[in-house]
């Protein structure tokens, strides 16, 4: 029982929904994913450990299995916003069309709960930023990124539906 208390849904379908993908092995300092490069692919990792890094920032540690790398730039159409190597011998899967994995919805909602959770934790340390320093000389910027997260929330919802477009009458 007590392995249950541990079971993530999310990693389990991440898994069997990617399990038709091929496997690459990285080893320690194994670039695969580089910031400013183009890959139309999508990587999700089974094992091991990844670094996130933009610069020479080190942003975040992936080691969650079923953690999906390169959705932001598919879903964008930009470049690779961070540079993702191997910190440890690590292996991943890889769909070389991205946007054909997204298709599928199940992975769409996979990777939306993920951007949803990331963006979450974000948006709570940037508040958490401003209320302990909100008079710290230089951190105004804050308030600025808060409310561009606010802003570009996504395209505009308007009520209604293609069988009744007003549902004021």
């Amino acid at each position: 029982m007590a392995s249950e208390a541990h079971y993530d849904p999310h990693v389990a379908d991440a898994l069997d929904l990617t399990a038709h993908l091929p496997e690459h092995e990285f080893a320690p300092g194994r670039v695969i994913v580089e910031e400013g490069g183009s890959d139309p692919g999508i990587w999700l990792l089974v094992s091991g450990s990844l670094r996130v890094r933009k610069g020479e920032t080190v942003i975040s540690t992936i080691t969650e299995p079923g953690a999906i790398v390169g959705e932001i730039s598919v879903l964008l159409g930009t470049t690779n916003g961070a540079t993702v190597d191997a910190i440890e011998p690590s292996r991943l899967r890889y769909a070389a069309d991205g946007r054909a994995l997204l298709s599928d919805p199940a992975v769409m909602a996979l990777v939306a709960v993920g951007l949803a959770e990331r963006l979450n934790l974000v948006t709570a340390y940037l508040a958490d930023l401003k209320h302990q320093y909100a008079d710290a000389p230089g951190l105004s910027m804050v308030s600025d990124v808060l409310s561009r997260l606010v802003e570009r929330a996504g395209p505009a919802v308007h009520p209604g539906s293609a069988r009744d477009p007003d549902p004021t009458y």
